[in-house]
């Protein structure tokens, strides 16, 4: 995988970086890292500038968060207030939950979306919930940008800034995110305990 990567980029350049990155926010599992850190060291030996890899870097990542917010959008509460009304007896869900999560993301939707544009994983999948509360699209695509903005930069700089050894900080880079993963399964398995006491206390 990694290998493909690398020779997309030193084969398409900014076409390639763009491309990459819209596709690692739409199929998490493609490392972002690699593509990043890569891109930032190639601009040490190629023509391709760091302003303009930082650009359609950028660029990739605002596309493929707008195309998961598209899909957040046909997922919409009607739709899943249906998906209850039919399911919601074996999922132990009711259109009461489905509204206080809505409600919770209209509070704090904006806030999240841009810090978890930090967050491995979680920073493509979070347009999807964005997109299913219907989140003001023009603040949607500012915090997006922002974030993404930011976290595009600092990789792409330490890439450059440390030539060959680019792979290091891949390794670095995969240490926190299997930190930030055992958190989220955690955080996963605690939601699931806490759930299940609920519907327990409920009967």
């Amino acid at each position: 995988m990694e290998d493909l990567l690398l020779s997309i980029i030193n084969d398409y350049g900014y076409i390639g970086i763009f491309v990459l990155i819209a596709l690692e926010n739409i199929f998490p599992p493609i490392p972002s890292e690699v593509i990043l850190t890569f891109g930032g060291f190639v601009t040490t030996n190629t023509p391709l500038s760091v302003v303009g890899v930082v650009i359609s870097s950028t660029l990739g990542s605002v596309f493929g968060a707008v195309v998961l917010y598209g899909v957040g959008l046909l997922l919409d509460v009607e739709r899943l207030e249906k998906i209850v009304d039919r399911w919601g007896k074996v999922l132990r869900l009711t259109r009461k939950d489905i509204y206080k999560a809505d409600a919770w993301f209209d509070k704090y939707g904006p806030w999240t979306v841009f810090l978890c544009r930090f967050v491995p994983l979680i920073r493509s999948l979070i347009s999807i919930p964005a997109g299913m509360s219907n989140m003001n699209f023009a603040a949607f695509l500012a915090l997006t940008t922002l974030g993404t903005l930011i976290w595009n930069t600092v990789l792409i700089l330490i890439g450059a800034s440390v030539g060959d050894s680019w792979h290091s900080i891949v390794s670095y880079m995969d240490i926190y995110s299997n930190i930030v993963y055992v958190i989220l399964a955690i955080v996963f398995v605690l939601v699931v305990i806490w759930y299940v006491r609920k519907v327990k206390r409920a009967k």
